[in-house]
């Protein structure tokens, strides 16, 4: 996916590394690492478009992407769920924008921040 000028980027994989090497070892238990809220799995099951890998964890092929929206003018919409495309989207047309990508097991309840983009205007 190419993207828009003007997003800066935030990757989460080293966190997430981090997070599932400690789960490896037995640092973290499963109940820790599996605590989705049931409103983010409620989304993820609706709006989540499927991952192409399988969850980290139970290694089902559940693993749904999901994107929360943030900008001032959203007003009742901002910080809500959407699809992957169009949060992306919506977050592109607001200069300071962000849009936060979330995986989530629908299975297993794993979730973790992927990515998150922030928009700002050129100059």
């Amino acid at each position: 996916m190419s993207l828009p000028r003007g997003r800066g980027v935030v990757d989460y994989t080293l966190a997430k590394r981090a997070l599932l090497r400690d789960f490896r070892t037995g640092l973290l238990s499963r109940l820790d690492v599996c605590d989705a809220h049931p409103e983010l799995l409620r989304a993820a099951r609706y709006l989540g478009s499927a991952a192409a890998r399988p969850c980290p964890i139970c290694e089902k092929d559940e693993l749904r992407l999901l994107a929360y929206v943030y900008a001032d003018d959203l007003r009742s919409e901002n910080g809500r769920a959407f699809a992957v495309k169009e949060g992306l989207a919506i977050a592109a047309q607001r200069g300071g924008g962000a849009c936060f990508i979330v995986e989530v097991c629908v299975e297993c309840s794993w979730n973790h921040l992927a990515e998150a983009f922030h928009t700002r205007s050129a100059g």
